[in-house]
């Protein structure tokens, strides 16, 4: 199985610390976070990586390399500009070989099952399946409304103090 990459993220949030490395090489417990990221797709099976780059790309593409010494394969994309989730996946498209693929941020910490959520996924034979996770305050989040076949019927999300829905 193959999984998309996000990994172009101007990372300003985390700044300054994002001004003299992009925020996937940020290290935790002393490895990148896109390490990271790489070795929970590899303990799944997947490990033909499509890494979408932007922000600081020299670091993480000398970092990893041809993806051999980590246990997979990658290959890199450089978009001419800022596509966002959506645009970067589109831009990835005649690289995507299978009709699954998981499409993950370079910049996360996650214990999340992947072979549960593609196995959900498979199940339900969705076009799209996201993995949510709960928090004590989701306004800084924002929240899911789904069915009871936990299909999404609504997007809410607040910026500053007012609620959207989608």
């Amino acid at each position: 199985m193959q999984a998309i990459i996000m990994a172009g993220g101007f990372g300003t949030r985390l700044r300054p610390l994002t001004s003299i490395i992009p925020k996937p090489m940020v290290p935790v417990v002393n490895k990148p976070m896109m390490e990271h990221v790489i070795n929970l797709l590899k303990s799944f099976g997947i490990d033909d990586l499509i890494v979408l780059l932007l922000y600081q790309h020299e670091f993480i593409t000398k970092y990893f390399g041809d993806g051999s010494n980590f246990g997979v394969k990658i290959k890199y994309l450089l978009p001419e500009g800022d596509f966002g989730t959506c645009g970067s996946v589109g831009f990835a498209k005649e690289y995507i070989k299978e009709d699954n693929f998981v499409v993950i941020s370079a910049d996360i910490i996650t214990d999340f099952d992947l072979k549960k959520i593609i196995d959900f996924h498979k199940e339900k034979n969705s076009i799209a399946t996201i993995a949510l996770t709960s928090v004590e305050n989701p306004l800084s989040y924002g929240i899911i409304i789904y069915d009871e076949e936990y299909k999404i019927k609504r997007f809410l999300e607040t910026y500053l103090g007012r609620s959207f829905f989608r």
